[in-house]
This record gives structure tokens, C-alpha cells and sequence, in this order.
């Protein structure tokens, strides 16, 4: 499958160290560094989510004219992925979350970043480059995946979704709040439970299934979305078509860091969605995705073999 992955992009860095003192300056923590890593995140990590269970994504997104965007890009190209899809905007910084990490503990995340929408012949650049992708090699399923980070504006969505639909190409999102209400006429609209209360302004209390199933239907029949999928984080995840809905708990486990489980759910979801998978194999697939990346500590893609295996031992 062929997958047109369109979003806020970024570079997640991880320092790691020992936590032996306090800081004589203030009452924190001094951590000693003895590795640093950086893996790609947000949008590019949809991607890899992506290639990791066997489709072919192309990314687009965008980077700052600095050191952190020639890193970003040299990742992409060394995963091989095409970097055709990235573009430079030199008045902003290539996004970066760096989390320290002390004796296994997440201590602290410091983000560099710039959340302005991008300038309007940007926009109309990433659009072009888009469909034009679509119109010579094709796609199965096409995601915005929303950081709030400035990449997806109202005339960018609204273009590539319409020549979508018009190629019968199913459409995913992954929305944030400045977002919420631009998402109109998909296919699958995939908000966790926090994001769904805060992009609605309905007030629910997390476990009440009833509420959350009417608040959805009500959504869904305002955004014209055909499947709303609401992940719960330990309860699971809900899935509405407006007149059926399906409920499935969480798979019980040992939870290193969820850092990137919504990322690999996008990505699980979406592929069912082209496949024309039904809800409730939907359901069952995410929780099963979700669970093992949070086994891992940072933001790290969902392992076929693995989840091809527990998939047969559920028999989806």
C-alpha cells in the first residue's frame, strides 16, 4: 500500500544519564549524560510506523533552515524514505522535543519550535507537490497527521482532501485543538480522549462510554466523518460509524513510555481503513499496536512480526 503521510514533522532527542545529587542552584535533579540519541517524531514517525508494517509512505512535511533540518533529513534518507516531500521554511526552526531521562525516569522535555501557520506560497508549494505525487504514482490512503505546529493550514487541508475524495482515496486524521473543527468530510478522525473533550468543549468523565458514544455520534454527523476512533490510553479505544459503535479494552501491559503509541495506531488504523477492515478489527488491531510500542522506552515504530503474531493468537 501506498501512503501519502501529510504533516507537522520533528526530531525527538533523548538524553540519558545517572541521577546522583541535587543542584546546589535549585531543588532539581543534576543529570550526568552518557548517551544522546535522536530519532524522527511527529509526522515522521507516522511514517516509519508506516514502512515498519510493510507500506510505502512518503512524507510530506517541513524543517527549518538549520543543523536540526540537515539532521532530520539525513534520518529520513538513511531509513529510505524520499525527502522530495520536505521542505525548508528559513523563519522557522526545525522542530525538536528533548527529553532527559534520568535512571530509566523521565525528568524533564524541552521543545524548540515554531507554531505560526506557514505562508500561504509554502502552502501552495507542499499542495502541488502533493497531488502531483498522487497523480503519478497513486495512493491507498492519504493522513494529516496535526502537531498544531503551523504545517497543516485551512487551504492546504482542504485542497489535498478534496482531490482525495475525488480519487475515492480514503482520508485520516490525526487532529490537535487549533484544528479540530477543519476536519470535515473524512474517513477516519482519530482524537485521543483528552483532545475529543477539548476540540468539542464536551464535558466527560474518562470510563463514561454512553456519554462519550453521544457526543461522538453528534461529531460525527456535524464533520460528515465516517468512523470517529477515540483512543482511551488504558481503557482502550472506541470507535464510532455513527450508528454502531465499538468498544475494546485496553491489552494489559507492562508500560515502559507511551511516548508514539498514538503515532503507530494512526498508522495501524489507517492501513485497515484502505484494507476495508471492519471496526472491530480495527479496535482490536490498535490496542494490540499500541500496547507493544509502549513496551519500549521513547518513540520507537510498532513491530510487525510481533504484531502479525498476537494478531493470529486473536484471530483478527
Amino acid at each position: 500500500m501506498r501512503a501519502i503521510v501529510i504533516g507537522d514533522a520533528m526530531v525527538d532527542t533523548y538524553l540519558w544519564g545517572n541521577v546522583e545529587r541535587i543542584s546546589p542552584e535549585a531543588p532539581i535533579p543534576v543529570v550526568s549524560v552518557n548517551r544522546r540519541e535522536r530519532r524522527l517524531g511527529g509526522a515522521a514517525n507516522v511514517a516509519i510506523n508506516l514502512q515498519s508494517l510493510g507500506a510505502t509512505p512518503v512524507l510530506f512535511s517541513i524543517v527549518g533552515n538549520d543543523e536540526n533540518g540537515q539532521c532530520f533529513k539525513k534520518m529520513i534518507a538513511e531509513k529510505e524514505l524520499p525527502v522530495d516531500g520536505i521542505f525548508e521554511d528559513s523563519g522557522r526552526p526545525t522542530t525538536v522535543k528533548s527529553r532527559i531521562i534520568g535512571k530509566g525516569q523521565h525528568i524533564a522535555r524541552v521543545d524548540e519550535e515554531s507554531t505560526g501557520l506557514i505562508h500561504a506560497e509554502l502552502e501552495q508549494q507542499i499542495a502541488r507537490a502533493v497531488l502531483q505525487e498522487i497523480e503519478r504514482n497513486g495512493a491507498d490512503v492519504v493522513l494529516f497527521v496535526d502537531y498544531d505546529k503551523g504545517l497543516i493550514t485551512p487551504g492546504l487541508f482542504e485542497t489535498i482532501s478534496n482531490f482525495a475524495r475525488e480519487k475515492k482515496i480514503p482520508v485520516a486524521v490525526d487532529p490537535k485543538k487549533r484544528n479540530f473543527n477543519l476536519f470535515r468530510d473524512v474517513d477516519l478522525f482519530k482524537p485521543n480522549f483528552y483532545e475529543f473533550l477539548e476540540g468539542t468543549g464536551v464535558q466527560l468523565k474518562k470510563g463514561d462510554l454512553k456519554g462519550l458514544e453521544n457526543a461522538a455520534r453528534d461529531f460525527k454527523w456535524q464533520q460528515n466523518i465516517k468512523y470517529i476512533f477515540v483512543t482511551l490510553s488504558e481503557l482502550g479505544v472506541f470507535v464510532s460509524n455513527g450508528e454502531e459503535q465499538q468498544y475494546s479494552p485496553a491489552v494489559i501491559r507492562e508500560i515502559a513510555d507511551v511516548s508514539g503509541a498514538g503515532d503507530s495506531v494512526l498508522s495501524v488504523v489507517s492501513l485497515a481503513l484502505a484494507a476495508k477492515l471492519t471496526s472491530s478489527q480495527m479496535a482490536l488491531m490498535a490496542n494490540l499496536a499500541g500496547g507493544l510500542v509502549c513496551e519500549s522506552p521513547g518513540v520507537v515504530p510498532v513491530d510487525k512480526l510481533r504484531l502479525m503474531k498476537m494478531m493470529k493468537s486473536e484471530k483478527i
